[in-house]
This record gives C-alpha cells, structure tokens and sequence, in this order.
C-alpha cells in the first residue's frame, strides 16, 4: 500500500491573527414627551433596518405564571384595523418579519424588513403594542396549542428539571414559575389577557432601538407619528418575596418512567448583569464549561464519553442571577458525571488558572463577542441588554479591553464565590428505579412526578 504524501502547507496550524478593531456607529438617542425612549444605530451595509419595542415587564409580573408571553403571541394575530390574515400579507408584501414574546422581565415586539417600507412597519409595531383586539377565535387557538405544548413538554425531562430547579431556587418568588400548569392555561381569558395589555404595554419606561440603514431624523419622524400621542405611565413595580436562603445540597428526583437517559440540572444562585463581579463570572464559566473546549467539555465528554454536550450557564434576570450546569447522560453514569461536575467545579476554586488556558478562554469570549456584533441583529439585541440592564453608557465599546485585563487571580475569586458547590442544588429527572441509588449518594432526595406533586 502506497503510503500517503502529507501536505506540507497543513501541517502546521497558523497562528490566530490580532482581532480587528470594533468601529462603532453613532448613537442618537431621543425621548418622546409621553416617555419612549428610543436608541438608533445607522449601519449602511445592506438596505434592511431592524428594530425592538421592549416593554420593561413579564412574566415575573403577570397575576398568572406565563399570561404576558400568552398576551405577547395574541397581541400579533390581530388588531382593531387589521386582521391576523391581514398582518402577514401585509409582511410580505414589506418583505418583512415581526414576532412577539415575552420573557421574565421583559415583553417586546420586534422587527425587521427593507429600510424603504419603515414607516408602514413602524405603523404595523404600533397597532400591536396599542390596538391588539385579542380575537376570541385566536385566544382559543392560541389556548389550545399552548395546552398540547405542555403536554409534550412534561414528557420531556430537560423541561422537568429546569422546571423543579426555578422552583427550588426561588421558592416563593415569581421566578420560580417556570412554566404554567394546564389548568393556568385554561384560565387565559381574553379579559385576562387584556388586563395585562392595558396596565403593562405603555410608552412610559418603554424603550425603541433600531439599527440598520435609515436616516435617524426621519426615522424619529415615523416613530413620532405612530406613537407620539400615545400615553401611559410606567407600571407600578411591586415587592416580591425574597427566594430561598441557601440550602445545604439536596437531590430532588424527577420520576419520568422508561427514560433511558437523565437529565442532569446543578444550580445555585449567582449575579446579575449589573454586578461588578459579571465579567470575571463569565470568563471562569468558559473555563469551566461554557465553551465546547471547556474542562467539563473536555472530561465527560471527550474523555470519558459520559454525554454529547455538558454545559454550563450563567442565567442573569433582573433581580437575581442563577449558574447551572447540566448534562444529558446514561442511566448507568449519573454516579459519575455528577462525581466530575462537582470535581471540575471544585478544582476551579481551589487552583489558579494557567496561563495558556487563561488567554486562550479571554481570546475565545472576546471573540464571540465580536462575531454577535457582525448582524443588525447581533447589535441590536446587545444594545438592548445594555439598556434594559442600566449598564455604563461605554459598556459595548470597552468590553474587549476590560476582559482582556482578567486576571488568574480573578477568575478564582469569582469560581469561589459563585461556584458554590456545597450549597448547590441538584435536579436529576430519568427513571427514579433506574437511577434513585445513584442519586442518593449526593445527598437527601426528594421525588416528584412530571406534575410537580411529591412522590
């Protein structure tokens, strides 16, 4: 057999070039007398603009657990003037897209199409966020599909440990919920439904960003138009019950029966995007395993073979902040990974970072930084975090530098604060036969079904 000629110019893996200079555009920013504050970036390299209306409320706030994501996906299939069938001809004519949704903290309605039909598509966003007719046929639908949804999902056991973990972090607090029960659902009347409208899509506290190709005098002419004379104050913000205190570690064992794997959900509570503390948080989770050459990555995947995509997140809300790590896994090594999730996360507080692996996870979060910056989109969705979070007016244009200036010592300071291991909560849903023994070894467990009732 012929041996086979190497190509000399592949041998060797060229070194990554310096990163390129990030140029930022213009901010103009502009406040309507009834409160709208808006934001916007031109970028002139394709004719498109893209934009978001985000409301500052969700579904943390919302009298039952996911009506402001409901009021979100109804609010879009109709308005006073037109109808649902009438909104995406509409949109396609424009060669445009627009969506709805709703989080935690936040309600938004965004958009994008050609920069020549903004006006009629600010008009578009405008109807929805003041005249949505919420029809009775589409809160129905939208009812119904919303019930198989869940019944699908409570099936699945990523679902169900996310699900047990919120309630176990946060207790008594909105964030625990999740997601709705069916009977929830079947309490999202229209009434319902247009209650929240009424008292939470309002121009005060609201905020506009668009980025794309426009001028941002006209585009601040549009906005005017369609929502200048539009009023409302800003919500009022109630006190919410505090989460849980931390608990010593605890199993809770999610019993979905003949699953042949487990889901695996470690968490604790954590930051918030507005900590001083955030960055150094977010380089030790690269290190740890927020990126695929992660050392969770790297142990029970690569040298193990224990799961395909182990990962962990840090998960900032507005009030608090919670970090997970989560692996799908056999049944037969739920022992283990756990064993090595605690043993990575342990190794992080205890030893610096080297060197090599310090630049290169500072190289890598710099990086992806950069790539989410290449889209209308990618900007954005970055300023509106900025925004949205209250972060230093700089907070985009220094981040590279900042990161670059971490620190060994640093990332060990933040692993050892917020990688609390002792106090984490352990979420395990699989077959409770299959998997109860292991599960017991890390700590009491308590057993529930995919309904959320104790076992």
């Amino acid at each position: 057999m012929a041996t086979p000629v190497q190509n000399s110019a592949h041998a060797t893996i060229p070194p990554l070039g310096p990163e390129r200079p990030v140029v930022w555009p213009r901010r103009v920013r502009h406040k309507l007398s009834n409160g709208l504050e808006i934001v916007l970036v031109e970028s002139h390299a394709i004719p498109k603009f893209t934009a978001e209306l985000y409301f500052r409320s969700g579904n943390a706030v919302a009298p039952i657990p996911g009506l402001a994501d409901m009021t979100a996906t109804v609010a879009r299939t109709g308005t006073t003037r037109r109808t649902s069938r009438q909104i995406e001809e509409d949109l396609r004519r424009w060669g445009a897209d627009l969506s709805t949704g709703s989080g935690a903290d936040t309600s938004a309605i965004s958009f994008s199409g050609l920069s020549e039909f903004s006006k009629p598509l600010i008009e578009l966003a405008a109807e929805i966020a003041r005249e949505a007719a919420f029809p009775d046929d589409q809160v129905v639908r939208e009812r119904r599909q919303k019930v198989e949804e869940l019944r699908i999902a409570r099936t699945t056991p990523g679902f169900l440990a996310a699900e047990r973990l919120r309630k176990t972090l946060f207790g008594a607090h909105p964030y625990a919920n999740f997601a709705p029960t069916e009977k929830q659902v079947e309490a999202y009347s229209r009434e319902a439904l247009m209650a929240y409208y009424r008292g939470y899509y309002r121009p005060g506290g609201a905020l506009f960003v668009a980025v794309g190709e426009f001028s941002p005098e006209k585009l601040i002419a549009e906005i005017e138009s369609a929502l200048g004379d539009w009023t409302g104050t800003p919500p009022a913000v109630s006190a919410q019950p505090a989460p849980h205190a931390a608990q010593a570690r605890r199993v809770y064992l999610v019993h979905v029966p003949g699953a042949v794997q487990a889901e695996i959900l470690v968490g604790n509570m954590a930051i918030t995007r507005k900590d001083p503390d955030w960055l150094k948080l977010g380089l030790a989770n690269n290190i740890y395993g927020g990126a695929f050459n992660s050392r969770l990555v790297m142990n029970i995947r690569e040298q193990k073979g224990y799961t395909y995509s182990p990962r962990s997140g840090m998960n900032p809300l507005r009030q608090y902040g919670f970090f997970t790590v989560s692996a799908a896994v056999r049944n037969d090594v739920v022992a283990a990974s756990l064993t090595e999730i605690f043993y990575e996360l342990d190794r992080m507080r205890s030893l610096p970072v080297g060197d090599g692996e310090l630049a290169d996870a500072i190289q890598y979060m710099t990086g992806v930084y950069s790539l989410g910056l290449g889209t209308q989109d990618g900007i954005a969705g970055q300023l509106g975090t900025v925004l949205l979070n209250e972060l230093p007016d700089d907070y985009l244009e220094t981040y590279r530098e900042r990161v670059r200036k971490l620190t060994s010592a640093d990332v060990l300071e933040a692993a050892r604060k917020y990688f609390d291991s002792a106090h984490a909560q352990i979420v395990i849903a699989g077959d409770r036969e299959a998997i109860g023994e292991q599960s017991a070894l890390f700590g009491d467990v308590e057993a529930f079904d995919a309904q959320g009732n104790r076992l």
